[in-house]
């Protein structure tokens, strides 16, 4: 790790506040006796209180907005380390901030396969519309923007996360859209997952608080339901034909596979006039006990919806080589069939 004096990450690792970079903002809001009660009800959930200062690093910045060398010196003082300890593992994560950060955090994955359907020109033409690079914040303090290693979707890529929530199969204009919504202090409801906060507000979950003002919300956020159709794309299709794996073998003694299955969901009767498919998926909704149970099966089933998203990448926004240009692939005619994006296979061209 460096950590070069009057950087960043030296002002974050040393705790002093005698050489930063950015001088803390006026209006930073302080960290007050209820936040160290807080941090003490985070401690007491672990056996060594050292454990605890991932999720405390998650209040600092729940609070302060990222973490500052106040909230360095705050987890060192609650738990017995020094300022270099805390500001080591502070420094090594990228989800913590060294910088103020704005109110959403919007990270583009520029990864191998979303790259190549476009996350790289949905980075650079948000980049060119804010005014800002990787890591940087908006003037309004409205979007901190950031690029992605892998955001590990990449059955849905292209793919935008804000505050961490996920909007899938993006292209340039729909994130443009999405960025221009969220500065508008619109909340646009993520592909898959709970509704949207804002970046403290997801900060003080991942330190283990709610961020819903009661229970109802918790729970519908929760409950929320998703769009499954690539990630089971494959599973539908084997429940329509019919298919399964071959089994396992195992010892005689062993159980069943299906012997922790709801009854009604172990063999279909193959009386209803469904497929064995169809008719395994109804009793599995029909015997879900929660609704996320419910919202999940009711994705699996083979009548589900498939979710709606950009085009297809051989068209005209994803990659702009042409199927059977891409360097390697001479031998490769275009509308060969070849499986672009996991669930999906290019449309031929009539």
């Amino acid at each position: 790790m460096s950590a070069l004096p009057g950087s960043a990450e030296g002002t974050a690792v040393t705790g002093l506040d005698s050489s930063p970079v950015e001088p803390a903002p006026a209006d930073l809001p302080p960290l007050t006796e209820q936040t160290r009660l807080e941090a003490r009800e985070i401690i007491a959930r672990y056996p060594v209180a050292r454990s605890a200062l991932l999720p405390m690093l998650h209040l600092v910045q729940s609070v302060q907005g990222y973490v500052s060398p106040e909230g360095v010196a705050f987890c060192a003082e609650e738990l017995g380390l020094t300022k270099a300890e805390v500001g080591a593992v502070a420094t090594f994560y990228t989800m913590y901030k060294r910088r103020p950060t704005g109110r959403h955090l919007v990270s583009v994955c520029t990864n191998t396969l979303c790259s190549v359907l476009g996350g790289q020109r949905i980075m650079d033409a948000l980049s060119a519309d804010l005014g800002v690079h990787h890591d940087e914040t908006t003037a309004d303090g409205s979007i901190t923007l950031e690029h992605a290693e892998c955001l590990a979707a990449c059955d849905y890529a292209p793919v935008v996360t804000v505050d961490y929530e996920f909007y899938d199969q993006q292209d340039v204009e729909s994130a443009r859209a999405l960025v221009a919504a969220l500065r508008r202090g619109e909340k646009p409801l993520p592909t898959r997952g709970a509704p949207l906060t804002d970046f403290k507000g997801i900060s003080r979950q991942l330190a283990g608080f709610s961020q819903h003002p009661d229970a109802g919300a918790a729970a519908a956020a929760v409950d929320a339901p998703g769009a499954l159709g690539p990630t089971l794309a494959g599973l539908r299709l084997a429940a329509e034909r019919g298919e399964s794996a071959p089994p396992m073998p195992r010892r005689p003694d062993a159980p069943a596979p299906d012997a922790d299955e709801p009854a009604a969901t172990v063999a279909p009767s193959g009386t209803t006039g469904e497929t064995p498919g169809r008719e395994a998926a109804d009793a599995r909704v029909a015997a879900a006990d929660t609704p996320a149970e419910r919202a999940g099966a009711a994705g699996f089933h083979p009548d589900a919806p498939e979710p709606s998203g950009r085009s297809l990448a051989d068209e005209d926004d994803g990659t702009e080589t042409p199927a059977g240009q891409e360097p390697g692939t001479e031998s490769q005619a275009p509308g060969t069939g070849r499986v672009i994006d996991a669930g999906h296979t290019p449309k031929r061209k009539g």
